[in-house]
């Protein structure tokens, strides 16, 4: 590895306590090219299944993690066993409206609601 330095074994813990991995990653890599290694091995029997990585978070040691950091920066090595693997989670963005949902929601006829007004 480049400068001496020992893979990193990383897995990925998913919202149902499923996992993806463990596998071993340079320090170099950044937290983009993790994201696409989970989004290229995620499970397709899953009720929710992110499009891009712009969908996905993940989360180390309680901090999230930023896609332009290497998985070297973002280590926390506070807790870690020596030669242990690292579980990372995952969590999905729930899908958000696009500008044409948001204008017909907003253009929808109003329920008929109580008006009650209390004195």
């Amino acid at each position: 590895m480049a400068g001496g330095k020992e893979p990193i074994e990383v897995k990925f813990r998913l919202f149902d306590g499923t996992d993806i991995g463990p596998s071993k990653y340079d320090p170099s890599t950044t937290v983009s090219a993790l994201k696409d290694f989970i989004l290229a091995r995620w499970p397709q029997d899953k009720e929710i299944n992110p499009k891009t990585v712009n969908d996905l978070k993940l989360i180390n040691a309680g901090r999230i993690l930023e896609n332009n950091r290497t998985l070297a920066e973002s280590r926390v090595p506070v807790g870690e066993v020596p030669g242990g693997v690292i579980t990372m989670h995952v969590v999905v963005r729930p899908p958000q409206a696009d500008k044409n949902s948001a204008k017909q929601l907003a253009n929808s006829p109003k329920q008929n609601r109580c008006g009650c007004t209390i004195l």
